[in-house]
Order: C-alpha cells, then sequence, then structure tokens
C-alpha cells in the first residue's frame, strides 16, 4: 500500500487550488493530512470545491493585493504555502498585446511574489515553514509562442533563488516544482490531438505526459518534513523532458501508441 508523506498537523494554502494542478495538490495535502486552504477566485467556487474533500475555502485573487491579504488573514496560521495560481495565453511575438503581456506577468510572477511574501511574513515569528513554488520547464527553454508565460516562469527561478536565501536563517524552505505537459483542462485539447502528443513525447524519455496527480506528489514531498534539508531546490516532473536534447525515440525500435510511445 502506498504511504503518502506525514503532514499531520500542518496546515497549508494553495493558491489557484481549485483546479488543475492546483486542485491536485490541494488533494494530495488533504490526504497526507494537512489542514488545506483551497484559494482561488470567486467564480471558482473555492468553497464547495474545497468541502469535497474536507478541505477550507477562500476567495482569493492573486493580482489583487487587497484580495490575497483578506485569504492570508482568514488562515490562523501557516506552515506551507503552495504558490501555483498562473496562465498560459499562445501567441507569436508580434500578436503579444500589452494586455496579454501584463496580465501574465501579473498572475504568474507578480502575484506569486505577493503570495511568497505573504507567506514568509506569516511564517517569520513562528521560525519555520515551507514555501513551494509552481515553475515550469519553460523556465529554462523558448518553447515558440510563449513569450510572456516563459519571461514569468524563469522569473520565478529568480524569487525562488532569492527567498530561499533570504528566509533560510528563519528556517523557512522555498522550492520550486517545474512540470512538463500535464494533463489538465488546459492541455487536453494537445493531449487530444495523437499527431502532436507523438511529436512532442519524441523528447521526453519516459515517452509520455504527466498526470497532476504526479506534480501533486512532488509538491507534496518539498512541503514535508522529508525534504528538511531542501531549499533552493527546482525538483523537474517531466518525465526526463529537460535531460534530453536531440529526442529519445525513433520508429527503429519503438511505436507510439494513442498517447505515449513503447518499446517493441
Amino acid at each position: 500500500m502506498e504511504m503518502p508523506v506525514n503532514l499531520n498537523g500542518k496546515t497549508a494554502l494553495v493558491t489557484g487550488g481549485a483546479n488543475g494542478i492546483g486542485l491536485a495538490v490541494s488533494r494530495e495535502l488533504a490526504a497526507c493530512g494537512a489542514r488545506v486552504w483551497v484559494a482561488d477566485l470567486e467564480r471558482a467556487e473555492p468553497a464547495r470545491v474545497a468541502a469535497d474533500f474536507g478541505a477550507q475555502g477562500v476567495v482569493a485573487d492573486v493580482t489583487d493585493p487587497d484580495s490575497l491579504r483578506a485569504a492570508f488573514d482568514a488562515i490562523p496560521e501557516l506552515d506551507i504555502a503552495v504558490a501555483n495560481a498562473g496562465t498560459a495565453i499562445e501567441a507569436p511575438l508580434e500578436e503579444i498585446t500589452a494586455s496579454i503581456w501584463e496580465r501574465t506577468i501579473s498572475l504568474n510572477l507578480t502575484g506569486l511574489f505577493r503570495t511568497v511574501q505573504m507567506a514568509a511574513a506569516k511564517m517569520k515569528p513562528q521560525r519555520r515553514g515551507s514555501i513551494v513554488l509552481m515553475a515550469s520547464t519553460n523556465s529554462y527553454d523558448g518553447e515558440p509562442n510563449l513569450t510572456a508565460y516563459n519571461a514569468s516562469k524563469a522569473g520565478v527561478l529568480g524569487v525562488l533563488h532569492t527567498v530561499a536565501n533570504e528566509l533560510g536563517p528563519w528556517q523557512i524552505r522555498v522550492n520550486a516544482v517545474n512540470p512538463g505537459l500535464i494533463r489538465t483542462s488546459l492541455t487536453q485539447a494537445a493531449f487530444d490531438s495523437p499527431n502532436v502528443l507523438k511529436a512532442y513525447f519524441r523528447h521526453v524519455p519516459l515517452g509520455r505526459g504527466g498526470e497532476a496527480a504526479e506534480v501533486a506528489k512532488a509538491v507534496a514531498f518539498l512541503a514535508s518534513d522529508e525534504a528538511s534539508f531542501i531549499t533552493g531546490a527546482t525538483l523537474l516532473v517531466d518525465g526526463g523532458q529537460m535531460a534530453g536534447k536531440f529526442g529519445t525515440w525513433d520508429e527503429s525500435t519503438a511505436e507510439f501508441e494513442t498517447d505515449r510511445w513503447r518499446l517493441r
């Protein structure tokens, strides 16, 4: 029987926690014993979503400092903060409007910064805590049509390294997970296209995409005391994608079946 990491007695906040990877993280932390607060936009109905697995919901817009502060104020104490809220808007360079750029940076980078800043203020008096940031394989590479997204996720690593250094003396750990292509409602169109997947997964050593639950388990590990001497680190959850360069899979030794490559 698989045993989850032990988060008994811990209180956790997950931004963007009512959808996609954030929801999987919220569920996983709750399954590990944490008291989870799901923070998300009002239209995402965080209280209703959280009630399904015994968590609490709170309305929060990370692009609105007052809204985010109210969410933090609603939580009596905080041991774990997961800065997950984000967006990705595809557009070629010449079609990126000021609105696309500003929305992406405001949510993915400024919103994350505010989340970290407020979490640190809550954790410092306790002299303990764990903050996990949602970065991406796009923190490193330049996937086309995602200039704003890639810039925001590269910036997440700048926040990571600096705040891990600053908060270490307070025994507050700060780490990041870097997912590759993960199946969510936002990426389902890609997963529904075998031709897209065949080309994309040719460069993924495990030959497939990831599931949100697999990212959630990595977050839970970094949040837990099992990672007590890990801070300032990035954990790639990408099936090995960033370890390769020229592609792992080809038809001479393997075949593509529906949504993954397999050796013959």
